[in-house]
């Protein structure tokens, strides 16, 4: 939900957002082509800037200065390839440039390179950010942070420490704090981070998504739907937001779910999640041929996908297509030996294809991650008895019965029927 901070403007040369043209002393300091080039970038004049400064570089290759002023206006007219390259020269001259550190690692970052991106910012933020000050520093923290958040959620909120050791916190970083309160499973403090935005901003529709996500995990549906539907008068086409709302909607039972979601599918046809949510809501909703519909196009796209293959399975069980389902449980017990429902589905389906023994092996399978429950009792006794392990069916008809309790007549009539003739025999 938080904006990565690495598609900012380019740090001005030092100095150079506080004046208009060159000192005097600057001036004699620097090379003419240099000042002119500066003024230039000053007055936003990009393609002059640029002229004087290819012509000077082909002179003098290794100034640092005017590689990274080079790199400063090709940053600024968003050539990221242009801008990394002087930047990475303006590195070699002069390794201790702070500004050239953090324009370098800041670009890198804007380009996906990560990996690449975040070394130089560590350098930078251990460099003298001489005139630029604690502003421009933190700002190599601000970006560190939003690098780590998405591996190592506790090195990003110490990196966003060390950034408001320097300067005052923003809205940006209370956001980006409650994100990271969420990934570290801290939901307690994420909700109290996102209630602290929206004391100052109510209508900060970040923070409202972000408190909303944070209810719906504590199961405060009804709460969340308000805030959700409050961000969506601001962003009323945000399909992020519609997705939230149905997903509340969907805990809460209501029905305007389903249409939201199809709406919103409609308009996203493409969006994998939404489709993936729409399927889901259909299902529960008893349309199992219009889920499944759904999880074929999904499928196609993600063959090797084992939580698509169980729901592919689970609607085909729905809809009675007994040897289908099995296949489909088959190659998601095959794609993720340690999913438990995918061995469920595989006991279930085997059973109805007169699969006894394969039955019994994803009941085994099964009980290695989740206990027994009547159903599966009930499984384990029938493929039993079709086995003729008379000992063993009549072990789990009774421990069936007993787990049952009366909630499954049906099976429980058909469980004292074969109890009366197993325990007849001698």
């Amino acid at each position: 939900m938080v904006v990565p901070c690495t598609a900012q403007t380019p740090v001005a040369p030092e100095g150079l957002q506080a004046r208009t043209a060159p000192a005097a002393a600057q001036a004699a300091e620097l090379p003419a082509e240099v000042a002119a080039a500066e003024a230039a970038i000053v007055a936003l004049d990009w393609k002059t800037a640029e002229g004087k400064l290819a012509a000077y570089l082909v002179a003098h290759p290794e100034d640092a200065r005017a590689l990274f002023d080079a790199g400063y206006a090709a940053d600024a007219q968003n050539d990221l390839g242009g801008a990394a390259g002087y930047y990475r020269r303006a590195v070699k001259a002069d390794p201790k440039s702070f500004e050239a550190r953090l324009s370098l690692g800041l670009v890198l970052a804007r380009q996906g390179k990560m990996d690449e991106a975040r070394p130089e910012l560590v350098a930078a933020t251990e460099l003298d950010a001489g005139e630029a000050g604690p502003a421009i520093k933190a700002r190599a923290w601000r970006a560190l942070a939003q690098i780590d958040r998405a591996k190592d959620p506790a090195e990003a909120s110490n990196d966003l420490l060390e950034a408001l050791k320097l300067t005052p916190e923003t809205t940006r970083d209370t956001l980006l704090a409650a994100e990271l309160a969420e990934a570290g499973n801290q939901a307690d403090a994420a909700e109290a981070a996102y209630r602290r935005v929206l004391a100052k901003e109510q209508k900060n529709t970040e923070a409202e998504a972000g408190l909303a996500h944070v209810l719906m995990g504590k199961q405060q549906y009804a709460e969340a739907e308000t805030l959700l539907r409050g961000a969506l008068e601001q962003s009323p086409d945000d399909p992020a937001l519609t997705a939230e709302l149905a997903t509340a909607l969907v805990a809460e039972d209501k029905g305007e779910a389903l249409p939201l979601l199809e709406k919103l599918h409609e308009a996203h046809p493409q969006d994998a999640n939404i489709t993936r949510m729409l399927a889901e809501v259909r299902a529960e909703a008893g349309d199992a041929a219009g889920s499944d519909q759904l999880y074929g196009a999904l499928l196609a796209a993600k063959p090797d996908d084992p939580d698509l293959q169980i729901a592919h399975g689970q609607n085909l069980i729905r809809q009675q297509k007994y040897q289908e389902a099995f296949q489909a449980f088959s190659k998601a017990t095959e794609l993720d030996a340690g999913n438990a429902d995918g061995w469920s589905g595989l006991a279930f389906a085997a059973s109805k294809t007169g699969r006894p023994s394969i039955t019994l092996h994803a009941l085994e399978m099964r009980s290695k991650y989740l206990p027994d429950n009547p159903p599966t009792y009930f499984l384990w006794a029938t493929s039993y008895d079709i086995l003729k392990d008379r000992k063993a069916a009549i072990s789990y008809y009774h421990q069936f019965l007993e787990a049952a309790a009366g909630k499954y007549p049906d099976q429980e009539w058909q469980a004292r029927q074969r109890l009366l003739l197993l325990e007849k025999k001698p």
